[in-house]
């Protein structure tokens, strides 16, 4: 890590500046007494007038169902996805188009499911979060979401229900602006994600392991409870626990010390100075681009000398990635689908529920795509080759990958994008709570309640700029996610809707509140979201 060390002005920014029925979306905020926008009101309705609209509408049907798919190397896990594949077919519109996509829901055991547009501004009501946007999708039903598609981008679509996310229901959604002026050849979309579901459990299975906690847990003399929780996490002492990276075939039970807790899933010594501390939580058998594992990888064909355009999508759960291709450079160009101003780099470090777009002149030969998962010395792979050479290792870790890496805070906003200068109407700190003693991660302290979405509102208005200060109370970074706005970074930095906040750190962005309705605001770790870090920005009615 001395070469990062380095480097570390570069990184000083990061974390500083029937079935369509609405459930429990109207009524009004007893803890507050303000009476909320509908996810179906009139508000919403309004707004969704004023997009520009092609009027061309592109329809498709998504069945979500068990599969077993094929992940390369002869690893064919059972798990959930749409159509039998992962990643899903990938969904590409032009700007203004509306995309009406039928959601089919096939999945066992009565189990209902949802489909979210991770970062696409659209009508609340279409935003496939239940219970505060809509009923969750029951097993045996359709539900279609129709909405107008209005900025061009990256994006890819999930479930938000339960742990979902850590399954295989996921795919990419382009929106293409006609109006392009990035000069390419080709496209190439690298979709990251960390696996678990069918090789050694389920999701479910490691959210009921980590919510016991490690207040229980033997964690040395050294450790002591706290608010955050986490000060025995990173212990080397572990009394014989695994503590390596990735295991493809984790002990089911810990140590005598564990208090006879298990640890099949729970990772310990993640540690990665990027992410300021903690990497993770989860230990992961494999991490996957575009759905192959390193050892059997994707590989994209291309020819020297030809411009091409990665769109790189994290879809993990609790893994960011570190990424670079050898012996290139990388030009960043979009960040969450939004232009910046152009950044040469070594590589790119990429949280959950984070894209990045880059610009690569290919050289010849063939060259390993690294997706390093930082701090679990584990990766991902996959192969561009425009020559005949032999491919590289599965392990192999090229030396951009320790070169220079810009985060999100040192980038800046193309100008077209950037907002206006303006007064700020409200500022909200949002303090990032708990920690894996109890693993009670919340916001403002108080872990979101499934069961009354609008219980503890983040109350703003329409036409207001609004400022959060997203102040991280706990010892593990947290890439915090914004539904149906984009926020900017600071003054100046780049448009994003999740961004990194490290550890002890505070980060604040600001957004226009033109897009109404409630509109949940989290942790993008799909188990810090589920145990209780997540809010309900709600526009008052």
């Amino acid at each position: 890590m001395n070469s990062i060390n380095r480097r570390s002005v570069l990184l000083a920014g990061l974390g500083v500046a029937g079935a369509g029925t609405l459930a429990a979306c109207s009524s009004s905020s007893g803890s507050t007494g303000n009476t909320l926008v509908s996810p179906s009101g009139s508000a919403v309705a309004a707004t969704e007038k004023k997009r520009k609209s092609t009027g061309r509408q592109q329809k498709l049907t998504l069945t979500a169902a068990p599969a077993m798919i094929d992940l390369g190397g002869g690893i064919m896990p059972k798990t959930w996805a749409f159509d039998g594949r992962t990643p899903g077919k990938e969904v590409r519109l032009s700007v203004g188009d509306t995309l009406v996509a039928e959601l089919s829901n096939q999945l066992p055991n009565k189990t209902a499911t949802s489909i979210h547009w991770h970062g696409i501004a659209m009508r609340n009501d279409m935003d496939g979060v239940p219970p505060a946007t809509q009923t969750a999708v029951r097993a045996g039903s359709t539900f279609t979401y129709r909405f107008i598609a209005d900025a061009p981008g990256t994006y890819f679509f999930h479930p938000h229900v339960g742990v979902q996310l850590d399954r295989g229901l996921y795919a990419p959604l382009i929106v293409e602006d006609p109006k392009e002026t990035l000069d390419y050849d080709d496209e190439w979309v690298v979709l990251l994600d960390d696996w678990v579901d069918g090789v050694t459990g389920t999701p479910d299975e490691v959210f009921a392991e980590l919510k016991q906690g490690m207040g229980g847990m033997d964690m040395g003399a050294s450790s002591s409870p706290s608010s955050s929780g986490m000060e025995g996490h990173d212990m080397g002492d572990m009394g014989g626990m695994d503590t390596g990276g990735d295991s493809a075939s984790p002990s089911p039970t810990a140590s005598a010390s564990s208090g006879g807790m298990s640890t099949k899933f729970m990772l310990m010594g993640a540690e990665s100075d990027l992410l300021g501390g903690d990497a993770g939580d989860v230990k992961y058998p494999h991490h996957l681009v575009n759905g192959r594992v390193a050892s059997d990888p994707d590989v994209y064909t291309g020819k020297p000398g030809k411009k091409v355009r990665l769109r790189v999508i994290n879809a993990g759960s609790d893994t960011a990635y570190r990424v670079a291709l050898g012996d290139h450079k990388l030009t960043i160009t979009h960040t969450d689908g939004f232009p910046v101003q152009h950044q040469e780099v070594d590589a790119l470090l990429v949280g959950m529920g984070e894209r990045y777009d880059v610009l690569v002149t290919l050289g010849d030969g063939v060259f390993p795509l690294v997706a390093l998962a930082e701090g679990k010395n584990a990766n991902g792979l996959a192969l561009v080759r425009t020559g005949s050479e032999s491919a590289p290792s599965p392990t192999v870790r090229p030396k951009e990958l320790d070169g220079m890496i810009m985060t999100a805070s040192q980038l800046r906003a193309d100008d077209d994008v950037r907002l206006k200068s303006a007064k700020t109407d409200v500022t909200h700190q949002i303090k990032l709570t708990g920690g894996m003693t109890k693993y009670n991660w919340a916001i403002n302290g108080t872990p979101f309640d499934m069961n009354d979405p609008d219980a503890n509102p983040i109350v703003i208005e329409e036409g207001q700029r609004v400022r959060l200060d997203f102040v991280n109370d706990t010892d593990m970074w947290h890439p915090m996610h914004l539904h149906g706005h984009t926020y900017q970074l600071g003054d100046s930095g780049p448009r994003k809707d999740t961004a990194i906040v490290l550890p002890r750190r505070k980060l604040s962005v600001f957004f226009d509140a033109d897009n109404p309705g409630q509109w949940m605001l989290h942790c993008h770790n799909a188990y810090h979201g589920e145990a209780g870090m997540m809010a309900n920005v709600a526009y008052r009615a």
